[in-house]
């Protein structure tokens, strides 16, 4: 049978990786996993203890709401009034979806179709990419750059495709580069949208993530925001609420109403105790990101020292929960995904390879800062036995 719509899909170069992982493990090695972006760190307590309680009731057994329950469209509504000093009406510029992947994917069908085009940065989150692509759309790489660089490739991009793209898709602090950008930044993205009447859509997945001072901007905080961009938040890193699939698409009311319409035909929305759950998590638990965001950057900087004590040099990300590194100059002739399993297979440490961020992502493997101290320790360890040709400092 032909299945037309993923029959163009290439190969998912992460379970290359995953694969080896697993039968080192099989054959009893103790393989540290730095690869899969899935968070160690546990929910909050109280989250689990509401959903318990909620998940005892049975009033919430039955089908929820495709937009999401009003108290948790106004949980999330106050909690950008209180961090970005964003006003939202819960109403008509706030819908929960069942995580951002599945937010992002739906609402791409709502802005692409056949013939149209969007512009994506690269190397990039795989489903940012796919994502157009499901849609019959052409995607157009931007390589990515921080600052005017980026910006000025960005709008080249723009007036040399055609058609014009109807959708820039953003996402920072970025996975898997760890780019940030700043307030000024957004504002001048918004403004181009405006003049050219294009649609932004930014993925916030690592909104309360920046290390070292810096504060991530959203980009509903640039004037005349909600004209051109929504963004998707997500409780998974925040919060870490990876398995619970709580994220929420906010910004121009127009954009909100189509995606609402599409996803009352397809879901009933999240099961409501973990509606209630994370609505309570948003109103209760404030102080919770910031612990989150100190373990990571503890995390962060025991890997760059180590590393380079190692002898590899990589610059100390200013957010998310990764490291992108270049592939040191002794092994980058293999490639991301042959040196990626000669870590698996040598030091039994599982990194991802770059190349599976597109091809902008070649030359480059992502550490996930998924281990705890010791754990990412022991790994630099096991690197360095590997890695006999890198030069260590003296």
């Amino acid at each position: 049978m032909e299945f037309r719509r993923i029959g163009g899909l290439p190969p998912y170069v992460f379970t290359i990786i995953d694969t080896l992982k697993i039968e080192r493990r099989r054959a009893g090695a103790d393989v540290i996993d730095l690869g899969f972006g899935n968070p160690d760190l546990p929910s909050p307590e109280r989250a689990v203890k509401k959903l318990a309680e909620a998940a005892l009731n049975a009033r919430n057994h039955r089908y929820s709401a495709s937009r999401g329950i009003p108290k948790l469209r106004a949980a999330v509504g106050d909690l950008y009034r209180r961090k970005w000093n964003v006003e939202l009406d819960p109403n008509t510029e706030i819908i929960n979806t069942i995580g951002a992947k599945e937010g992002f994917s739906h609402l791409m069908w709502t802005l692409l179709a056949p013939g149209d085009a969007c512009l994506v940065p690269a190397p990039s989150y795989p489903i940012h990419i796919f994502g157009p692509l499901f849609t019959g759309a052409s995607v157009r790489e931007v390589p990515l750059d921080t600052g005017d660089t980026f910006f000025e490739r960005l709008v080249e991009r723009f007036e040399y495709s055609w058609p014009r793209p109807r959708v820039i898709v953003l996402s920072f602090p970025h996975n898997p580069t760890t780019a940030c950008v700043d307030l000024e930044f957004m504002q001048r993205i918004v403004d181009f949208a405006r003049e050219r009447e294009v649609m932004l859509v930014h993925d916030f997945a690592y909104a309360d993530l920046g290390f070292d001072g810096y504060e991530p901007p959203s980009i509903l905080q640039a004037e005349g925001a909600k004209d051109v961009a929504v963004e998707f938040y997500s409780l998974t890193k925040s919060f870490s609420m990876a398995g619970w699939r709580v994220a929420f698409c906010l910004g121009n009311a127009e954009v909100i109403a189509a995606l609402a319409k599409l996803k009352s035909y397809l879901d009933y929305g999240t099961f409501q105790p973990i509606q209630i759950a994370a609505t309570v998590v948003m109103n209760e638990e404030q102080d919770y990101p910031s612990e989150i965001r100190e373990t990571y950057c503890n995390r962060r900087d025991v890997l760059v020292r180590g590393l380079g004590r190692i002898g590899w040099e990589l610059a100390p990300p200013k957010g998310t929960m990764f490291a992108w590194a270049e592939i040191p100059e002794p092994y980058r002739h293999m490639g991301s995904v042959e040196f990626c399993k000669l870590l698996v297979n040598e030091a039994n440490v599982a990194l991802s390879p770059g190349v599976g961020f597109g091809p902008g992502g070649e030359g480059h493997v992502r550490f996930a800062l998924v281990e705890n101290e010791h754990r990412i320790r022991q790994a630099i360890s096991q690197l360095r036995g590997a890695l006999d040709q890198l030069t260590q400092p003296d």
